[in-house]
């Protein structure tokens, strides 16, 4: 064999054994690196991908299995998503019985603070006096907070300075912004509560929103803009359903990929506060934590349609 074609056939050998290499590390479409079971989340969440999957926690058991009862106290807006992972906690573990008592993100805080309860939901961040008194936070999620309308508004876009302009009664009459001639009725939440801490820092008008209703719960928000002609309300992403309309602001659509991708001007996270003195339970405290914060807890709150954090 002449060394030509000597040379040649050792180049397709070579290049025969350099493409089976390469097929040990690529198999059905995806490299070595990826995480164990990445594949089957996404799966079964086509919509969120990528909204989670980068933040995804390695579940990890911890060697002592947790009893007793874990009492969470909070923000009504974290309602909907806390029942669901207790559901699921409680299942993992079945020595263990959650209470979920949605009484504000701020009378959470403190109830964690005194030793009331080990864990308290917050829909904003710690503040400075609470970091102060050794309250630690978790964050959880992110959560777009939507501005709702009853289903017969005919307005689908509001600005950044209309919505103030609402909630400071510069504009009182829907037909000022391009609806029907229906006075606008200004619906808001309670002192303290964190989805209205954070509405009011976007608008920049803390302690400067004018209401004709001031209530206590989502749920109450909810019900309120459902059933009254002309109202507006802000809620939790994860909350409003199909009893109200949705407003885009300045152009972008409320959805989770929005906010995901920083899109969507108005968000704000879930946290979990731990630290008080008085809880006692380390372990059940710990490992609740850990679960959320995990593959499944993530893959339920992504099915809620909540951000990554």
């Amino acid at each position: 064999m002449g060394k030509g074609k000597k040379g040649f056939w050792e180049f397709l050998i070579l290049a025969g054994i350099c493409m089976f290499v390469a097929g040990l590390f690529i198999r059905d479409g995806r490299g070595q690196n990826e995480s164990p079971g990445l594949s089957d989340w996404r799966e079964g969440n086509e919509n969120q991908e990528g909204l989670w999957g980068k933040n995804t926690e390695q579940d990890r058991e911890p060697e002592e299995k947790p009893e007793g009862i874990l009492q969470i106290a909070g923000s009504t807006s974290m309602e909907k998503v806390t029942w669901a992972l207790a559901e699921s906690f409680m299942e993992e573990y079945p020595g263990v019985t959650v209470t979920v008592e949605c009484v504000g993100s701020s009378a959470g805080i403190e109830a964690v603070a005194e030793g009331r309860v080990q864990v308290g939901n917050a829909s904003r961040t710690l503040k400075e006096e609470e970091r102060k008194m050794g309250l630690v936070e978790t964050f959880l999620a992110t959560d777009g907070i939507v501005v709702c309308v009853d289903p017969s508004n005919q307005v689908q876009n509001l600005t950044k300075k209309e919505l103030a302009d609402i909630y400071t009664g510069r504009i009182v009459n829907w037909q000022q912004v391009g609806g029907e001639d229906i006075p606008i009725v200004v619906i808001g939440r309670e002192a303290g509560s964190g989805t209205r801490d954070a509405f009011e820092t976007y608008l920049g008008l803390a302690g400067q929103c004018r209401h004709a209703n001031e209530l206590d719960s989502a749920g109450a928000v909810l019900a309120r803009i459902a059933t009254t002609a002309g109202a507006i309300g802000y809620l939790s992403m994860a909350e409003a359903d199909e009893r109200v309309k949705r407003l885009w602001l300045d152009g972008v659509e409320p959805c989770v990929e929005q906010v995901a991708e920083g899109r969507y001007p108005l968000s704000r996270p879930f946290v979990m506060v731990t630290g008080g003195e008085g809880t006692g339970q380390d372990l059940l405290v710990d490992t609740w934590l850990t679960f959320v914060r995990g593959r499944k807890g993530q893959k339920i709150m992504a099915h809620i349609g909540l951000a990554g954090p």
